[in-house]
């Protein structure tokens, strides 16, 4: 079966040795997403952090041919539980539809300490879209 990655230049990626996302058959898995926007920044705001991440996961989903819609399985990390109301409410904007199966956890820390809120996401496209989406942007293994 082959296996595409998909990248989307963190500087982790290469440090770690991880893809951003990684498509086998008809399920698309993206890796823990943190809220950095292309510049470097972070927003200390837990929503904007959320939304962005969500941004990313979208980004990198379309990159191997699913969608947001296709997700049936989310984690999400928070570092401080009180963010939990604001960043389940952007989920829920994007998810309310879909409703993946879900796990919200709290931690000790992530990477980088202006992050608040990390995610990760699984997916799989369905049939009468797997055969055609042509992945964007991808390498290919095997």
């Amino acid at each position: 079966m082959t296996r595409r990655r998909h990248a989307s230049g963190s500087p982790y990626e290469s440090l770690l040795g991880f893809s951003r996302a990684v498509r086998v058959g008809d399920r698309v898995l993206v890796s823990g997403t943190a809220p950095i926007w292309p510049d470097g920044t972070c927003d200390p705001d837990p929503v904007a952090q959320a939304r962005r991440c969500l941004e990313i996961v979208g980004e990198a989903l379309d990159a191997l041919g699913a969608s947001l819609v296709d997700v049936v399985r989310t984690r999400t990390y928070l570092v401080d539980r009180r963010d939990q109301e604001a960043v389940g409410r952007v989920h829920g904007e994007v998810f309310g539809e879909v409703r993946p199966a879900s796990t919200m956890v709290v931690v000790g820390g992530l990477l980088d300490p202006r992050w608040r809120v990390e995610m990760e996401a699984e997916a799989i496209v369905p049939a009468e879209r797997s055969a055609d989406a042509a992945p964007k942007d991808a390498e290919a293994d095997g």
